[in-house]
């Protein structure tokens, strides 16, 4: 047995930092003097305090510092737990690369603030009709009423959201200038998709007051939304560690979809049309009954038959990956460099 004294000494905790996480129910000392309260710990106990030293130094939040102690006899599922902190990590070095790039930007404003993306029309053609369908139409959700435009070193991301979905996509382009992210109003996406129609390259010029487009010699100019579009990033690696995925052929799946009766709701007055999803014992993707559902909703998911039909379109033909993490949690369709998901209907 160690005293607490050792145990910091041999972990790297400090004194206070161990009666912290004894009080949050993390490392409970194995023994504790009913008259002192001195604490005393256990050889495992020493190994674990090693481990909730290292997560500490990471930046682990005390929950996942937790779930880590609580599994310190089952390596896998602490490996587990470092995977998708480690993912965390990258994701905000990421956003935060991009966030420096724009204040650097505002910094020295004399610089150029033009971004300019060349890429075939073809590829920019396919990244709006992957989005266009989730896009927000709702005049009183300005925030949501357009299609967000964001650059990384040699690619251009789209994305869209109207609450109940998001669908993000992504095509190969030369990038030049500042990252960029603004976020184009529906107008002058449609009117850009209406230019691409034929075989030619396109290039974006985007700024923070002006939006322009070329694309076979013809030009068009809008001005971007003033609004702080919701980041996509982390619902992107929502299901990316430890979800139950399935691919299924888009064209078998829409069959099924248009052949199982559709269950019917009501929202604010409007009716729609709801698909049921379930995973067979063998691991296959199907449509349900409504009866199944009502007879257990834990083993479906049930979401609008609309958004289904039309994200499974905007992954394009061939073969998707569905997530299906439980009837509380988004249904993940990812494509070949396209992603959408849907939000789940209870019943």
């Amino acid at each position: 047995m160690y005293g607490i004294g050792e145990i910091s000494r041999a972990s790297g905790l400090s004194i206070s930092a161990l009666r912290f996480y004894d009080g949050a129910g993390v490392l409970v000392p194995a023994e504790v003097d009913a008259l002192t309260g001195y604490r005393r710990y256990s050889d495992e106990q020493l190994r674990a305090a090693r481990l909730v030293a290292g997560l500490r130094r990471v930046g682990m939040p005390v929950a996942g510092i937790t779930r880590a102690v609580a599994e310190l006899s089952n390596p896998p599922a602490v490996r587990k737990l470092l995977d998708e902190h480690l993912r965390r990590l990258e994701d905000g070095l990421a956003d935060a690369r991009r966030e420096l790039s724009r204040v650097h930007a505002l910094l020295d404003p004399e610089e150029t603030t033009m971004t300019r993306i060349t890429l075939p029309a073809a590829a920019l053609a396919a990244a709006l009709d992957a989005v266009r369908f989730a896009a927000c139409t709702d005049p009183e959700l300005p925030i949501l009423g357009g299609v967000l435009f964001e650059t990384e070193t040699a690619a251009l991301t789209v994305v869209t959201t109207d609450r109940y979905r998001l669908a993000v996509a992504e095509a190969a382009a030369a990038v030049s200038g500042p990252p960029a992210r603004l976020v184009a109003p529906l107008p002058f996406v449609d009117e850009l998709r209406r230019l691409l129609s034929r075989d030619d390259e396109a290039v974006l010029l985007l700024t923070p007051e002006l939006l322009g487009a070329e694309v076979g010699g013809r030009r068009i100019e809008g001005k971007p939304l003033d609004v702080g579009f919701p980041d996509h990033h982390r619902l992107v690696d929502l299901g990316a560690a430890g979800s139950r995925q399935v691919t299924v052929d888009v064209a078998a799946l829409r069959a099924a979809v248009e052949e199982v009766p559709a269950v019917s709701r009501e929202h604010n007055g409007k009716p729609f049309d709801l698909t049921v999803l379930a995973v067979d014992p063998a691991g296959s993707l199907r449509v349900a009954a409504e009866a199944e559902w009502a007879a257990d909703e834990e083993a479906h998911v049930a979401v609008n038959r609309e958004f289904l039909l039309q994200a499974l379109d905007a992954g394009g033909a061939g073969q998707l990956v569905l997530e299906l993490d439980g009837p509380i949690k988004p249904l993940a369709v990812r494509g070949s460099g396209t992603f959408s998901i849907l939000m789940p209907v209870r019943r």
